[in-house]
């Protein structure tokens, strides 16, 4: 029996849950494919329901505006990334284990989670990859972070970090380690495949170099020999 993943969502993103009708999980599943191949700046609402098969009025029925769809799409994204974590670490007990294994989850390339199927997460990962940022690189960051819309990123942070302090209690600075380690295992990927000359992975465009990167950077600053980070 195939177990299905939920989500539970910041309910100020949406004005109807997209999750509760046919019509909702369409709008998710077919802003993924639309975003991913045009771009968030070419992407309009028009465009998805004519995708859908719907009206424009439809799509506005579920979310006010393009940026709250992208933040919620970011916001589920993270909070998958953090159960992808927890399920492939819970059984581990070395925390300098855990933690190689959060580096590799990051910065694997993502396959498609069966488990849902109106989000297709290898694009989603890519959109995050190219797009993500522009969900809190506004104007409005301010407001969006009162009303919590970055919860799921922050959480995700607060778990890399304890594992960082789990690694090494005295470290000053788990939570900045925790999101450069997000942020580069992203923008490491983009630079391989679109500014080639700002990396050194862009000739063997290989996940396992962007591991074996940040798993140099986290070793050096945790003071961790990198025979204890081999598994």
């Amino acid at each position: 029996m195939k177990t299905q993943l939920h989500v539970k969502m910041n309910e100020a993103l949406y004005l109807r849950n997209p999750e509760s009708t046919i019509l909702g999980k369409n709008i998710l599943k077919q802003s993924i494919i639309l975003i991913h191949k045009s771009g968030f700046e070419n992407f309009t609402f028009k465009k998805l329901a004519e995708l859908i098969g719907t009206t424009e009025a439809g799509v506005y029925r579920y979310f006010e505006n393009k940026h709250k769809l992208l933040v919620y799409l970011t916001a589920w994204y993270f909070a998958w990334i953090e159960f992808k974590i927890m399920f492939h670490t819970n059984n581990m007990s070395n925390p300098v284990f855990r933690l190689m294994r959060v580096i590799s989850l990051l910065s694997e390339t993502v396959g498609d989670d069966l488990q849902t199927e109106y989000i297709d997460e290898s694009l989603l990962h890519q959109i995050i990859i190219a797009e993500g940022s522009k969900a809190y690189l506004t104007k409005q960051v301010g407001d969006d972070n009162k009303q919590q819309f970055f919860k799921p990123y922050k959480d995700l942070c607060a778990v890399i970090s304890k594992l960082i302090l789990d690694c090494n209690p005295a470290y000053k600075y788990p939570k900045s380690l925790a999101s450069t380690l997000i942020e580069m295992a992203h923008f490491q990927k983009f630079f391989m495949n679109n500014l080639p000359s700002l990396t050194d992975f862009s000739a063997t465009k290989n996940d396992s170099d962007i591991v074996a990167f940040l798993t140099d950077l986290v070793c050096r600053s945790l003071s961790i020999k990198n025979s204890e980070a081999s598994f």
